[in-house]
């Protein structure tokens, strides 16, 4: 009984982001639900295990990634692998006002980011294929360092760097696929 109520004093306040996460994952609001529910069911039989003083959001989002993995993975076809090595670095932000940001005294993300609405980044970053949307998903919207990446993920350090660069660069090349579709760089600038 004591671990019930202490299940749910500690893990039930994360309910909400791994809500959102979940969401992010299947893209769907039914099947988020789902996956939550099946999070917090498999947290719940296993919290006898889990040891206190480590990272119980950690801990509740690499559940909630695995499960993902296990479960959603299966129903869908294998992603589609985009190649990302002709896609220079900083191309998004050179397009799109590049130095210029410095004299008006904005940064260049503020630049960039003005010309996008939230939608239009969800939708680059749902384009993004699953592993480099998990990565970026973990590190950027959620703020989980490198190593609780890889330990959520199970996979090397080395290989989440990996993730997040040729992912944001992915997301960079859609972002800039589609401010050429909607003139806001001239259209010799969109990457091919």
């Amino acid at each position: 009984m004591a671990d019930r109520a202490r299940f749910a004093d500690q893990a039930m306040q994360y309910m909400g982001s791994l809500y959102s996460a979940a969401l992010r994952m299947t893209r769907n609001p039914s099947d988020a639900e789902d996956l939550v529910q099946e999070t917090y069911l498999k947290a719940y039989r296993a919290f006898g295990t889990f040891q206190e003083g480590t990272n119980l959001k950690s801990w509740l989002y690499k559940i909630l990634t695995n499960t993902f993995i296990n479960s959603y993975r299966a129903k869908r076809r294998r992603p589609t692998e985009t190649e990302l090595d002709d896609v220079e670095d900083l191309y998004l932000y050179r397009r799109l006002g590049g130095n210029q940001a410095t004299s008006l005294g904005r940064s260049a993300e503020d630049l960039v980011l003005d010309r996008f609405t939230e939608s239009d980044v969800k939708t680059a970053v749902e384009s993004l294929p699953e592993a480099f949307r998990l990565a970026v998903l973990l590190a950027d919207v959620e703020g989980f360092s490198y190593k609780e990446i890889a330990e959520i993920l199970e996979v090397p350090i080395g290989t989440v760097m990996s993730r997040l660069h040729r992912g944001r660069r992915a997301l960079e090349k859609a972002l800039a696929t589609f401010a050429g579709e909607r003139r806001l760089t001239a259209p010799a600038d969109v990457p091919t």
